[in-house]
This record gives C-alpha cells, structure tokens and sequence, in this order.
C-alpha cells in the first residue's frame, strides 16, 4: 500500500466517522448508537435482504419515563393539580374536603397518600365539565406556561433529547411513529403534538374507524329478519 491509497483510506475512514457522529449527536458513541444506525440502513436500503418499504416502516414507543420524566409525578397529574387550583374559586367545599383541601394547602404529597381513588377523584374534578376544545386549550396553555417543581424547566422541555433524535432520525428515513402511555388521550394528543412532532391523525382515523364499524353493526341490526 503507497501513501496515497492509505491517504484515500484514512480520508473515508475519517468521513465515515464525522457521518455517523451527526446522527443521533446526543448519544454517546457505542454499541446501542451503531445498532440502532445499522438497523435503519438494512431495512432502508434497496436491494437489502432486510429491506422494509416505506409504508410498513412503524415505529413505537412507549412514553413514560422513555420519552419523558415521570419524577416527581406523571405529567398529566401535575396538570390536574394545577387545574384544581385554578377551578378552586368556583368550588369554595373543596376547602373542607380531601383531597382538594390539601392541594390548596399545597401539601400534594398528603393529597395523593389515598392513593388511586384520591388520584381519580382529582382527576375526574379536573378534567370533567368542559368540552373538548376548551380542554385542549387549558392543556396547551399549561404546557406553555407551568413549570417543573424540580428543575423549574417547561414540562415541554422535560424530555429525553436522545429521544427526541432517534424520533427525529427515523421520521427522516420514513418510519411511521407512534406512542403508546399511561396518559390519557385526550392530554396526550396535545403533549404528543407540540413536544414530539407526532399528529393526532392515527387518533382521528382509529376514531373514524370505530364509528363505521359501528355504523356497520347499526345497519346490520336494522336488517335482521324479524321473528
């Protein structure tokens, strides 16, 4: 080999790292970074025994504590929370009523020690009674505006960025991605929405999906020869 051919290899040895580097710039180089690239460039490239087409290229992921923090509580609860304060004015007999009382005191760690029953009493207190629309609003507002009690961050910001990438990286090599989480839906297409990039269309058209078959079934019933 004469110094040239070693100069050529090194220069495409070199190019090859500072490409890779570029991908996923949050991940520490290593072997679940070099999987993951490898992965995406078989089931990619044309001709590949391992080739995925486009439209069949899904990817999901489950959120909670994978994609955001779920530490000191779940997202969706700190929501509730902030809502009851909010709607506190219009209720004066959560003053003398667990677990409202308490949050009003501020104390959400005695609010919350009933455990699951307290935590759907405010969740239901907090999400019920409002349309649709008027709740996505109070909930894009939230994100916008509330704070972690930790790090004192936007919850928007109180994700994982490798997470975000790999989202990023395999929307660009034509994946489809999905969540899957604890939260509800109606909350999660709006967080889902503004903070991972990802539409509720899959949603709608599951929805839409639902109402035909049922539909179906109406007219089947309809139809059926009486006895």
């Amino acid at each position: 080999m004469n110094i040239y051919q070693l100069a050529l290899l090194t220069t495409l040895a070199w190019t090859s790292s500072s490409f890779a580097s570029q991908e996923l710039p949050s991940w520490r180089q290593g072997s679940s970074k070099a999987e993951i690239i490898k992965f995406v460039e078989q089931v990619t490239q044309e001709g590949s025994s391992d080739f995925v087409p486009p439209a069949e290229r899904i990817a999901v992921f489950d959120n909670d504590g994978t994609l955001w923090a779920e530490q000191p509580m779940y997202f969706q609860l700190a929501y509730a929370v902030d809502r009851i304060q909010t709607l506190a004015p219009e209720h004066p007999e959560w003053k003398d009523k667990e677990p409202f009382a308490s949050i009003l005191k501020g104390d959400v760690q005695h609010a919350l020690a009933g455990g699951n029953p307290k935590i759907i009493e405010l969740m239901m207190a907090s999400h019920a009674g409002i349309t649709t629309d008027k709740f996505n609003a109070s909930v894009a507002k939230w994100i916008a505006e509330a704070r972690h009690p930790t790090t004192d961050r936007p919850y928007h910001d109180m994700v994982y960025q490798p997470m975000l990438e790999l989202l990023d990286y395999l929307r660009e090599h034509e994946f489809k991605t999905f969540i899957i989480s604890g939260g509800g839906i109606d909350f999660m297409r709006v967080f889902v929405e503004e903070t991972y990039g990802i539409p509720p269309r899959a949603n709608n058209r599951q929805q839409h999906q639902s109402k035909i078959r049922s539909a179906r079934r109406h007219a089947s019933h309809r139809k059926a020869p009486q006895t």
